[in-house]
């Protein structure tokens, strides 16, 4: 009996999306693994976008004449219909810009993702949130939607700020973000800030720091679609919210499938994003007691140094008695509890990144002394050791 891949015809996609945008790694692995169960197939994608380099991305007006079996791409206006259409072939759509389009979709629901934003930093107790994006982006007004509707059901306030969408290639760095340094003056910290972009959020954490404003302490900052290169080698390390790019590649692979084969169409996709990635940037508790406030700060901005619940007596410039009671009140457990808590959370981001860091490695970086006392704490909290911990984030992610 043939298998699955050697009884149907290799088939050839073309991918007419800018494959610098950094999710469409990811969301091309995707729709190479479904290819490959499913016949092999072949894929035709635009060029890098490297300016000066004397490629072009490749459009549906381009792809005319190209003897291929579908496409996916982001339809962005009427023209882009219509160029679908004179195909004459399979045609999966990305974007959501335009109603009615005839032409089937698979989209992240960027309105969930502003909503698991929003909880995100609802849950560090901040109460007063604000959200960063662009004017007259379909996604950036859905993501924004999302997080305003969030904050206000839970009784927090909202301030937004959405930027033109071009500043001009002659607008030098204080134009550009002069709208966006005038605002952050304006609010009122402790804040938790959703940018519509990771990049974007990057620049909210720089303009942050020569303001003066304590990351995540006083502005807590959160970027979306969770690319690694601007999120890890970002300081503090950025917090994200991920779109679920493999997934969304093993969707769309499928959808099209379907189209390629004579199916009747399936229903356009909403794919509901895996969640937020926490890192450094919203590693923070928001409380009003401001002596608590600096005892959890301390805890925060130390924790890969091995101390105990006297340096964060000293922190607090309280008693020790009087520490206790406060973060049974406010926050319900001892401050060693939170200090042990905190560490192990930091542990499992670690564990979790990709990559092996060794035990060794990530017991120092969260504070422990040993491997020993990691495990130790770890399986207390978690009910599971490190080592178990990692498979079962790996298994995950595959």
């Amino acid at each position: 009996m043939a298998s699955p891949s050697s009884a149907r015809a290799r088939r050839h996609v073309a991918l007419a999306y800018p494959l610098a945008v950094p999710w469409m790694t990811a969301f091309v692995r995707g729709v190479m693994d479904y290819g490959q169960r499913h016949g092999g197939w072949t894929l035709t994608t635009s060029p890098p976008s490297l300016l000066g380099a004397g490629e072009e991305n490749l459009t549906l007006d381009s792809l005319r004449g190209w003897p291929g079996h579908g496409v996916i791409t982001a339809v962005l206006t009427p023209a882009d219909v219509r160029a679908a259409e004179r195909l004459g072939i399979p045609v999966v759509n990305l974007a959501a810009t335009l109603p009615d389009t005839g032409i089937p979709s698979v989209l992240p629901d960027h309105y969930g993702m502003g909503r698991l934003a929003a909880e995100h930093l609802l849950e560090r107790g901040l109460r007063r949130l604000a959200y960063y994006g662009v004017k007259g982006f379909w996604f950036s007004e859905l993501r924004c939607r999302g997080f305003v509707e969030c904050a206000e059901r839970a009784g927090a306030t909202c301030d937004v700020l959405e930027v033109p969408r071009k500043s001009g290639p002659w607008a030098n760095w204080q134009k550009r973000t002069g709208l966006l340094v005038r605002w952050l003056q304006q609010l009122r910290p402790p804040v938790g800030l959703l940018a519509v972009q990771d990049y974007r959020a990057r620049v909210v954490i720089e303009e942050c720091e020569r303001l003066g404003l304590r990351i995540p302490h006083d502005v807590a900052v959160l970027g979306m679609e969770d690319d690694p290169t601007l999120c890890e080698f970002c300081r503090p390390t950025l917090s994200s919210v991920s779109r679920n790019a493999w997934r969304l590649g093993v969707e769309t692979a499928s959808m099209l499938d379907c189209l390629m084969d004579g199916r009747p169409r399936p229903p356009d996709v909403v794919l509901p994003s895996d969640g937020v990635v926490a890192r450094q940037s919203t590693d923070t508790i928001a409380v009003d007691d401001p002596r608590l406030a600096a005892a959890v700060h301390f805890i925060h901005d130390h924790l890969s140094e091995p101390f105990g619940v006297e340096r964060i007596v000293q922190a607090s410039s309280i008693s020790r008695r009087q520490l206790e009671t406060r973060f049974r009140d406010v926050l319900g457990c001892t401050p060693h509890d939170y200090l042990s808590r905190r560490r192990v959370e930091r542990a499992k981001q670690l564990l979790a990144a990709p990559g092996r860091v060794k035990f060794h490695n990530v017991a120092k970086a969260c504070g422990f002394p040993s491997v020993d006392r990691m495990r130790l704490v770890f399986r207390r909290i978690t009910g599971t050791t490190p080592l178990e911990y990692r498979l079962a984030a790996r298994n995950k992610g595959n």
